[in-house]
C-alpha cells in the first residue's frame, strides 16, 4: 500500500469531520459560551479511518518535533493517544503516551497522570479533539508543571478560534491545529 501524502489524510479527515462530527443548532460549550454549532471530535477519534487519520497526521508532525511522550485531557485525547501509541509502534517509531485526569484517582496509586512513567523534564506534546479556550489543555499543562514535564506546545484537530491560542501562549504554549473553524464555513 502507497503512502499517503499529509495533504491526503487531510483532506479525508476533513471530509469526516464535516459529514459526521459538525452540527449546527443551539450549544453551550463547556466554557459557558453559547455557539450556533458544535464540532464532537470524538466522534471521528473513536472510528477506525478517524482515529488512524488522526494519528498519522500528528505522527507525521512529530518526525519534524521529536518528544518524549504525547498526551493530553480526559476524555478529548483518549482515543487520539491510543491511535498514536498503536501507529507509531507499527511504523517502528514508538512513541510514549499518557492521559491527564482532571483529578487524582482516590484509589490505587493515586495518579492524575496515567500511562507509562516519565523522567523529570521529559518534553510532551498535548493533544486535543478541540480547542475554545483551551482551559482541559491548560488545566493539564498545570498537572504536568507540577510533574516537572515540559509541555512544548499543544495540536488540536479544529480551533475553533475563540481565544485558545492566545490563553495557551500566555502559558508558554503554541497551539497547532490540523484545522481551523474557517476551514469549515463557520
Amino acid at each position: 500500500m502507497e503512502k499517503e501524502s499529509v495533504q491526503d489524510l487531510k483532506k479525508k479527515l476533513h471530509g469526516l469531520l464535516e459529514k459526521e462530527a459538525l452540527q449546527r443548532g443551539d450549544f453551550t460549550l463547556s466554557s459557558g459560551k453559547k455557539s450556533s454549532y458544535y464540532l464532537d471530535g470524538r466522534v471521528i477519534t473513536l472510528t477506525p479511518e478517524g482515529a488512524y487519520l488522526t494519528a498519522s497526521i500528528i505522527l507525521e508532525s512529530l518526525k519534524h518535533d521529536p518528544v518524549d511522550a504525547v498526551g493530553g485531557p480526559t476524555l478529548g485525547a483518549d482515543p487520539i493517544v491510543g491511535a498514536l501509541a498503536a501507529l507509531s509502534y507499527i511504523q517502528k517509531i514508538p512513541i510514549k503516551t499518557f492521559i491527564v485526569r482532571k483529578a487524582a484517582k482516590e484509589h490505587g496509586t493515586k495518579r492524575q497522570i496515567e500511562g507509562p512513567a516519565l523522567a523529570k523534564g521529559a518534553r510532551v506534546i498535548l493533544v486535543d479533539d478541540v480547542a475554545t479556550t483551551g482551559k482541559a489543555l491548560l488545566e493539564a499543562k498545570e498537572v504536568l508543571d507540577a510533574m516537572g514535564l515540559v509541555a512544548v506546545k499543544a495540536m488540536v484537530i479544529v480551533d475553533r478560534n475563540e481565544g485558545a491560542g492566545e490563553n495557551l501562549a500566555r502559558a508558554g504554549l503554541v497551539l497547532e491545529s490540523i484545522f481551523n473553524i474557517k476551514e469549515f464555513g463557520l
